[in-house]
């Protein structure tokens, strides 16, 4: 028997009609918060960024392949990571289905990884994804955006482990990566702009910022369990073909 509170028709219509009112008042929170990450000041970028892309190296204007607008996922993929990080990897499976709908949209979506290029495209393959995907291993470009910090800094910084989620570890030793290396990348999203050849930097986020990537949360937040997750946050997610 459900320890749950259990209500006849009526009466749950009222409660639903009541919660219905609260999520219009999250809705319009919301449109309030996108028309204000549309006026943040730009940023210029200066430097010149080269990254090793598919079809040979490319500028940061080139990943822009033709459109006005730019979203990078900053994909956690370290220089010595053996496989891409468990928890972006469910991100992209839930976004390589959009690219049409964005580039309509004037929007490229691309992910850049500090891992060697080959490294990248053999998992990007491996995972079935069309989504480009540019490695910044002979920049600065993660560094300077937030996405990726020196090792030997995280190893002198880096709290005791049992003081870190569980899924730190778990997504470590399935990247193939030891727990600094893997800590050393960042869930982050950078939105930039072109316009007149000049590149803006327009928004960016990190950690639980990237969430709107990541479909399944909006779902399950709307199913009787919702999450589910309690202090294992996030450590239920693996990549598409490890399911048991």
């Amino acid at each position: 028997m459900t320890d749950h509170k259990v209500l006849g028709r009526e009466e749950w219509n009222a409660a639903r009609d009541e919660l219905v009112e609260r999520e219009k008042e999250h809705t319009r929170a919301a449109d309030e918060l996108a028309r204000r990450r549309r006026d943040l000041p730009w940023v210029s970028i200066e430097k010149d960024y080269r990254f090793d892309a598919e079809d040979g190296t490319r500028t940061l204007a080139e990943l822009f392949d033709g459109r006005s607008q730019l979203l990078v996922y900053h994909f956690m993929f370290g220089p010595t990571y053996e496989a891409g990080c468990p928890t972006c990897s469910s991100m992209a499976d839930g976004l390589d289905g959009l690219l049409p709908h964005l580039h309509a949209r004037d929007l490229t979506l691309a992910f850049v990884s500090t891992a060697p290029l080959e490294r990248l495209q053999a998992y990007k393959e491996r995972m079935g994804w069309s989504i480009p995907w540019a490695s910044s291993a002979n920049t600065d470009f993660s560094f300077d955006l937030g996405a990726s910090q020196h090792v030997e800094q995280v190893r002198e910084q880096m709290p005791p482990e049992d003081e870190l989620p569980p899924i730190a570890r778990r997504n470590a030793d399935a990247s193939g990566a030891d727990l600094a290396e893997y800590i050393a990348e960042i869930p982050a999203t950078s939105a930039f702009i072109i316009e007149d050849g000049a590149v803006y930097q327009t928004y960016g986020t990190t950690f639980r910022g990237v969430e709107f990537l990541m479909p399944y949360y909006p779902v399950l937040d709307r199913a009787p369990k919702g999450r589910d997750e309690g202090d294992a946050f996030q450590t239920w997610i693996h990549r598409h073909d490890e399911y048991a």
